[in-house]
C-alpha cells in the first residue's frame, strides 16, 4: 500500500490525478478548503497549506502539490519533509514572465524561482527526491483562466476580437496530461532535483489556437482580426462599458511573442507524450 498526500486535489489537475490514485495499492489523503465526500482509498481534510494540521513524520510515500509553489516551500521549511518523494507544480511563467512589463508578473516569476530553489535545497539537505513540473497554458477542465474565459466571453457575445499581430506561438497542455506526468514521476525517484518543462503536444499560433477554441462551440462565434490601432480602440471602449474584465497590458504585449518550450527532457526521462490541441466545448466548461 502506497500513501499519497495531495495539495490541490480539488483543482483541475487534481481532477485527473485522483482517478489514477484510485487503485487497490494507493491510499490518499487530500487537502481542500471546502468539505468533500470521502470514498474508498480517499480521505479529505479541510485546510490550506498555510494552515495545515499537524501530520506524523514519514506518514506518506509521495506528496503531490498542485497548488501555490511558494506556499509549499514555506510549509516544507516549517513542517519538515513528510515523504521521500515530492512532485510539485510550478509554471513556465518562471521564464516567460521574468522580463514582463508588469511588476506583478515579474514578481510571480521571482517567487516561483525562489520557491523552486528552496524546495531543491530542502530536498538536498534531507535526502528527499523532489521534482518540479512547469506546464505551459493549461486547459481541459473548464477552470483555467485563459481559454475557458475566452470561450465563455465568445459564447455570450457571439464573437471574439484579436489584433492581426496575435500570431505568437503557443503550446496549450491538457490538465489530464499533467496529471499523468505527475503520477508517472511519483514512481521515478531517480529523476529528482530538477524541473521539467511540460508543454502540450502541438505548437500553433495564438490566433489559430483561439480559432480552434471557437470552432468547438455551438453556435460558432466569429473571430474578428483587427489592425492593432483599431483593436486597442475597441478594447478601450469595451473597458469603458465594463464589457470585459481588466486585461493586463503585458498579456497584449506577448500576443506576438513565441512562448515555446521543449518536451525533449520529459520525453526522454519518463515518456511524456501530451496530446495535440483538439478542443471540445466541455473542455471549457460549456
Amino acid at each position: 500500500m502506497r500513501r499519497a498526500l495531495i495539495f490541490g486535489g480539488s483543482g483541475q489537475i487534481g481532477d485527473g490525478l485522483l482517478p489514477l490514485l484510485h487503485a487497490p495499492d494507493w491510499e490518499t489523503l487530500a487537502l481542500s478548503r471546502q468539505p468533500r465526500v470521502d470514498r474508498e482509498g480517499l480521505r479529505w481534510i479541510v485546510g490550506a497549506l498555510d494552515e495545515m494540521p499537524a501530520l506524523p513524520v514519514d506518514a506518506f510515500d509521495v506528496i503531490f502539490c498542485l497548488g501555490p509553489l511558494d506556499a509549499l516551500a514555506r510549509w516544507i521549511e516549517r513542517a519538515g519533509l513528510l515523504a521521500p518523494r515530492v512532485i510539485a507544480l510550478s509554471s513556465t511563467s518562471i521564464a516567460s514572465k521574468s522580463a514582463s512589463t508588469d511588476a506583478g508578473e515579474r514578481d510571480l516569476a521571482q517567487r516561483l524561482r525562489r520557491a523552486e530553489e528552496t524546495l531543491f535545497a530542502v530536498g538536498s539537505r534531507h535526502g528527499c527526491a523532489i521534482s518540479v513540473l512547469r506546464p505551459t497554458m493549461i486547459y481541459g477542465r473548464g477552470r483555467d483562466r485563459t481559454l475557458s474565459r475566452i470561450a465563455a466571453f465568445a459564447r455570450r457575445s457571439g464573437f471574439f476580437v484579436l489584433p492581426r499581430s496575435a500570431a505568437g506561438l503557443r503550446q496549450p497542455v491538457h490538465a489530464d496530461d499533467l496529471a499523468r506526468a505527475a503520477f508517472t514521476l511519483a514512481s521515478r525517484p531517480d529523476l529528482h532535483g530538477r524541473a521539467y518543462d511540460l508543454p502540450g503536444g502541438e505548437t500553433l499560433a495564438f490566433d489559430a489556437m483561439i480559432a480552434r477554441t471557437l470552432a468547438a462551440l455551438s453556435p460558432r462565434p466569429r473571430l474578428l482580426r483587427l489592425p492593432a490601432p483599431l483593436f486597442h480602440a475597441a478594447l478601450r471602449t469595451a473597458r469603458g462599458l465594463s464589457l470585459v474584465d481588466a486585461i493586463n497590458p503585458a498579456m497584449l504585449d506577448r500576443l506576438d511573442a513565441d512562448l515555446v518550450f521543449d518536451t525533449g527532457d520529459a520525453l526522454r526521462d519518463f515518456g511524456y507524450a501530451p496530446r495535440m490541441f483538439v478542443p471540445e466545448a466541455e473542455m471549457f466548461g460549456i
